[in-house]
């Protein structure tokens, strides 16, 4: 019984939520790589170690969850009703974190580019084109 409770515990821990190799983020790698492009991966050299970094293009992408970044007038973007206070703070030093190590990315020369998690769950295919458009005009 304790073990059933434990690892019911466990699946609401908020370590437990992926920092990396997130299904929208492997959507994206193998939609690019498909596409002929070739990357690196959360490039620890990097501020904030971007989730793509694509060299030949001295371009970084980070592919944000809506809820934890915030994407403005997304339905996945709600504040939770309990705890208010926490989650506003919690929210407000991700925005701020992310606004730093995009200043100090495009300070050392890199494009940024910003892909949303809704994006790449509806409209995958526009996203590449999009992105690819970027890239090479």
């Amino acid at each position: 019984m304790t073990d059933i409770l434990s690892k019911e515990k466990r699946s609401w821990n908020m370590s437990l939520i992926k920092g990396k190799d997130t299904k929208p983020e492997i959507i994206l790698r193998s939609m690019l790589h498909r596409s002929g492009f070739r990357f690196r991966l959360h490039d620890k050299k990097l501020p904030g170690k971007p989730d793509i970094v694509l060299p030949r293009y001295n371009t970084v992408i980070f592919i944000n969850g809506c809820f934890w970044h915030r994407h403005e007038n997304c339905k996945y973007a709600y504040t939770p009703k309990s705890r208010q206070d926490f989650w506003n703070k919690k929210f407000q030093a991700t925005l701020l974190r992310d606004t730093k190590k995009e200043k100090q990315l495009k300070d050392a020369g890199w494009n940024v580019v910003t892909i949303w998690e809704c994006e790449i769950k509806k409209q995958p295919d526009n996203v590449l084109d999009e992105l690819t458009d970027k890239l090479i005009n």
